[in-house]
């Protein structure tokens, strides 16, 4: 006992101290980042895939001015006044639409220089940001560059911001790759200049406003000798009809726009600042486009991992349900456990429900029991109430805020049985869940027994989802831990302990926040065994608020982490603590850690691929996703006697309640790489945690 009751203050002052620490603010650098990623993703899915982009021309209203229709194809408008330009004789430009594109820009790049022709461009802004390298190379090779507007987009259809974006974006990404602006402008989804008509005609004078030249082509029918500006896409198509052309004797002279008709030069330089401004729209369209691509492969990992988590988790689940019979009380090969228990009750400020918890474990049909409360500092009534109840089986301890750690070491000297149950105080026990808790226990090799917690509070929509994620996710995980002989976790809430084997590990340690997978950790390495009593029921109080679950889960989460960082050389161990650290802690780190990292990405490609790409079977395969888990989740509730109509509540909660999270272990993760250390959040109590039995929830104050 005095060795137990030095190894406790010993654990815990070093648990006082290291969870003296704050948090260092992480959830800013989400706040930071999380936005520019999906920034960048909207970018790349509006640049790529023409989201809101009219695709079609509107039907022409008006014509173009007879002046233009009977003029060149190069057009400039000042004010009222209109005029065109034509090629000379025997000369040609050649003009090519799109791009810049990977495979063929450098094939015409290189069939020019053999031919020592020159050509302009009409580069798309959104490739030219992809493909900054072309768009200087076709600069270095003394072509002219051209806006072909950022999408594609035809100007005429498109919103007035929409227009203005379409070229000023252009302008940034030629001013990041080549430093340059250009003047020369070819409206998309027109040919000819009477093809400028009706609404184009209007964005083609809006453009003329901003200094725009506006070039069009010859019909396709003139003849090279005569002169003639000829558009081509940059395809293979294009690639012929220009070898085609450069091998015409009939023609001179093969150069661009502005030097065939004797414009001056409409590239221009451009600041330095607006240099910068270039780049970083490169960076941002790179990186947008990285992202997409990895989310790509992350998608179909994610997706794999969570199809084989949610098939594991039936798998076994079966497997356990067959098995049940082994630790039943009267099954073969094992005895009724019938021995004394005590049960530590660690209480800070739990005034609201310590006593509907003490009088739920009075009231147990095992009735050889010690009930110690351990007040841990409280300024509330809690210790005066739970005095209060008349009855030699509870014993209230009074002690200075130490933590929950420290109260449990504090009760478990004061022990007087061989079995322990730990419990918290807000949770409420069903008459026969000490006795059923305690039967696998009559196993040599079990050292300690999770029980089955359930929402008690779950009438509003927060603790509906809870009740969700208690039934489908920790107990259904529970059901194949035990299978596989890899417990990780027995709940602060609901567990059974063998005292020596408690004394063996040195009691509850204060190393972690995470004290009941910490010790549950620390009993497997010992060579215990860690079972699950799924009838064995106990009631608790859930988070009320959002801002209570983000607390309590994200102290769960980082103590998981910490408690699996320092029991990692299990992995390497032998026998049970070998089996655990192998399947657990394995399991933990794939399934609880790095899938939750990535989950995040099945519901942005489900809204990425609604907005850009095809809705429908975007839609269809998120919902595919929801039926798989629907159906496990039903089978979850029938396993564990729950109404399967409380499955309403789960399409919702993936839209607020899952992301929180994710949100939670992105958090964890990065606040436990960097090395912050968190303290203690009491979470607010109301005394709701019987409400589904029908047990009070609610106390009178003594003080009254």
């Amino acid at each position: 006992m005095c060795r137990l009751g030095r190894d406790v203050r010993r654990r815990s002052n070093r648990g006082r101290h290291a969870q003296s620490r704050d948090p260092r603010g992480h959830w800013l650098l989400l706040l930071l980042v999380l936005p520019v990623m999906f920034a960048a993703l909207l970018f790349e899915g509006w640049t790529t895939h023409e989201v809101d982009a009219a695709k079609t021309k509107r039907d022409c209203t008006t014509p173009v001015p007879r002046a233009v229709e009977k003029g060149g194809p190069v057009v400039r408008i000042e004010g009222d006044r209109v005029r065109s330009a034509a090629m000379p004789a025997r000369t040609v430009a050649l003009t090519y639409d799109g791009g810049p594109d990977p495979v063929w820009t450098p094939r015409l790049l290189d069939l020019l220089r053999k031919h020592h022709a020159h050509a302009t461009f009409f580069v798309r802004g959104a490739e030219a940001a992809q493909y900054p390298d072309l768009v200087r190379r076709i600069q270095a090779d003394g072509h002219e560059i051209g806006s072909n507007t950022y999408t594609g987009a035809a100007m005429g259809s498109a919103s007035a911001l929409r227009a203005k974006l379409e070229l000023t974006l252009t302008q940034k990404a030629l001013a990041g790759s080549t430093g340059i602006h250009t003047g020369l402008l070819r409206l998309p989804l027109t040919t000819t200049v009477d093809t400028m008509c009706g609404a184009e005609w209007k964005a083609a004078q809006q453009a003329a406003k901003d200094g725009y030249t506006l070039v069009a082509a010859d019909q396709w029918f003139r003849n090279p000798s005569q002169g003639l500006v000829r558009q081509l896409p940059q395809n293979d198509t294009a690639y012929k009809e220009t070898e085609r052309l450069l091998s015409n004797p009939k023609i001179e002279n093969f150069t661009t726009v502005t030097a065939g008709t004797g414009l001056l030069s409409t590239e221009e330089p451009v600041p330095f600042l607006e240099r910068w401004q270039g780049k970083a729209l490169i960076w941002a369209k790179a990186a947008g486009h990285a992202f997409v691509s990895a989310m790509t492969w992350v998608l179909a990992i994610a997706g794999g991992l969570g199809v084989l988590r949610l098939l594991m988790l039936v798998f076994f689940a079966r497997a356990h349900v067959r098995r049940l019979t082994h630790f039943q009380p009267g099954a073969p090969r094992l005895r009724e456990v019938t021995a004394p228990v005590t049960v530590l009750v660690p209480a800070y400020n739990e005034e609201a429900g310590i006593e509907s918890t003490v009088r739920s474990l009075l009231a147990s049909t095992h009735q050889q029991l010690q009930i110690i409360v351990i007040d841990d500092g409280s300024t509330d009534d809690t210790a005066d109430i739970a005095t209060y109840i008349d009855d030699p089986r509870v014993l209230v301890i009074r002690q200075t805020n130490a933590g929950k750690a420290a109260a449990l070491n504090t009760g478990l000297a004061h022990a007087s049985h061989d079995i322990v149950v730990m419990v918290d105080a807000d949770t409420v026990f069903e008459s026969d869940a000490i006795h059923r808790l305690i039967q696998p226990l009559a196993h040599p090799a079990v050292g300690a027994v999770s029980g089955n917690t359930k929402v008690g509070n779950r009438r509003r929509l927060l603790g509906r989802w809870q009740h969700l994620e208690y039934v489908f996710g920790f107990n259904l995980d529970r059901r194949m831990f035990e299978v596989l002989e890899c417990m990780p976790t027995v709940p602060g809430a609901i567990g059974a302990f063998r005292r020596d084997a408690l004394m063996g590990v040195g009691g509850v340690s204060e190393d972690t926040l995470a004290e009941d997978t910490d010790l549950t950790m620390a009993l497997w390495q010992a060579g215990w065994r860690v079972v699950y009593e799924e009838t064995a029921i106990a009631w608790t109080e859930v988070p009320t608020s959002l801002r209570q679950l983000w607390r309590q889960r994200y102290r769960w989460c980082y103590g998981t982490l910490q408690a699996m960082w320092k029991h990692r050389r299990a992995v390497v161990g032998v026998g049970p603590a070998g089996r655990f650290g192998r399947r657990g802690l394995s399991y933990l780190a794939l399934f609880q850690v790095a899938l939750p990292l990535i989950a995040p990405v099945i519901d942005i490609v489900a809204l990425y691929g609604a907005l850009f790409l095809e809705p429908l079977q975007s839609v269809g395969v998120w919902l595919s996703f929801l039926a798989l888990q629907l159906a496990c989740a039903g089978y979850a509730l029938r396993l564990d006697g729950e109404k399967v109509r409380a499955l309403w509540a789960m399409p919702f909660q993936l839209f607020v309640y899952r992301q929180l999270m994710y949100l939670v272990v992105i958090q964890s993760v990065v606040a436990f790489l960097l090395g912050t250390r968190l303290k203690w959040h009491r979470m607010h109590r109301s005394g709701t945690a019987a409400q589904q039995i029908g047990q009070p929830v609610a106390y009178q104050s003594l003080t009254r």
